[in-house]
């Protein structure tokens, strides 16, 4: 074993003269733990709310996306659907008409967004199970259903049961002149309820999903549509399909996919997340300056085996490395205990839901969602540990002169 390091250790877990050298070692490797634990906890934390929200937009947003450059719609044969459909790994391609509407049922008005989709789209994506009310059902025979989502439902009072529940769509017609005073520049069609589904609040506020035939007939459309979605098959390679798209679409349309369809949402959960990083870091720089002072504290009581040091024919360079591999102990120890106690309370909550989320009924989850990444906790040991050891070498090289260890 390397003779600074036999000794840092020996003088970590001995009893020193003074019992108060004790308390600032045990205070300062606890400074260490216990940011090294909050570092961990909080990015797990951050992980399982990203997931969370990942997971709940996987629900809505397809793989990928193509959208026109320009304009808002576009003719169905412009989009090579069928070549799209060969690419290895495609499952489903779906033509999809989304437009804004005045929703209007009894007395009660709210501005939502219709999407016109087909009617596999809600087994595709699993909407279906997603069914608070009713059934979901978009089409029947010749008779077009709708399905608002919750939101939608509450603000409107709609009832699933109502024999006489219809919901009026309104939206602008093209080919009059607006006139915000009259609901002859509008067009209109009456649909039914035939369920009510529930994700997350943005999403139940917002959407209604109508028959892709219906939604054509309300706008005046014939084959246009305002976006194409794409999903693929399980373990299906999105970057190569992605690539492939863009070029049978052609330079007039965009592909997205999920990160980019979501992309101010994704960077503003991910600067969160190492925004809280770095204020918890910066914490834990203040805490691990605690070793400074435990340092310092250890070369006062040890002077005397500085002293026997030097008579045995130690160098000054082996004396500095002893107390820096002092520095270098309390930091490893602290960093092992809170990456270990914060691996634990992550993994007592994943499990037990300990720490439960306010007004949890009305959101996906009732408690803190985690999930532990490898590359977190190399992350926090790396870090920490590059914070201990510049504290560390601050210590010994500022205590050098001083003490007569140079």
């Amino acid at each position: 074993m390397n003779l600074s390091l036999f000794i840092a250790r020996r003088y970590l877990v001995s009893k020193k003269t003074h019992n108060i050298i004790n308390i600032i070692s045990g205070i300062s490797v606890a400074g260490v733990w216990v940011g090294t634990m909050a570092l961990v906890v909080v990015l797990s934390v951050f992980n399982g709310f990203e997931q969370a929200v990942v997971s709940m937009f996987n629900v809505f947003d397809p793989d990928l996306l193509i959208s026109p450059k320009s304009g808002k719609v576009f003719h169905e044969n412009q989009i090579p659907s069928d070549k799209i459909l060969q690419l290895p790994g495609v499952g489903k391609v779906t033509g999809v008409v989304e437009e804004n509407a005045l929703l209007r049922y009894k007395s009660k008005q709210f501005l939502a967004t219709i999407k016109g989709v087909s009617p596999g789209y809600l087994k595709d994506n699993a909407l279906d199970t997603l069914m608070i009310e009713g059934d979901g059902i978009l089409e029947a025979d010749s008779n077009d259903f709708a399905l608002p989502g919750f939101g939608i439902a509450y603000y409107l009072n709609i009832h699933i049961d109502d024999p006489e529940g219809v919901v009026s769509v309104f939206v602008p017609d093209r080919n009059k002149r607006i006139n915000a005073m009259s609901e002859s520049s509008l067009r209109s069609e009456l649909i039914r309820p035939s369920g009510i589904f529930s994700v997350q609040q943005d999403f139940d506020n917002k959407f209604m999903f109508v028959p892709l035939r219906f939604a054509r007939q309300l706008l005046g459309y014939e084959d246009e549509l305002t976006s194409i979605e794409i999903r693929l098959n399980k373990g299906a390679k999105l970057g190569n399909i992605h690539k492939e798209v863009e070029k049978l679409v052609g330079p007039n349309f965009e592909v997205k996919d999920r990160l980019q369809q979501q992309e101010i949402l994704y960077k503003t959960m991910k600067s969160e997340k190492w925004a809280v990083f770095l204020i918890l870091t910066f914490i834990l720089l203040i805490a691990t300056f605690n070793i400074l002072g435990s340092i310092t504290m250890l070369i006062l009581d040890k002077r005397k085996d500085i002293g026997t040091l030097y008579s045995l024919g130690a160098s000054h360079t082996l004396v500095r490395r002893i107390f820096f591999a002092e520095g270098l102990l309390i930091t490893f120890v602290g960093t092992v205990l809170g990456i270990a106690l914060g691996a634990l309370i992550c993994w007592i909550q994943m499990e037990y839901g300990v720490i439960k989320l306010q007004g949890g009924g009305s959101f996906i989850m009732s408690a803190y969602p985690v999930k532990m990444k490898l590359m977190d906790f190399i992350l926090v040991f790396a870090t920490v540990s590059l914070i201990g050891a510049t504290a560390s070498w601050i210590a010994v090289r500022r205590l050098s002169k001083r003490f007569d260890l140079v």
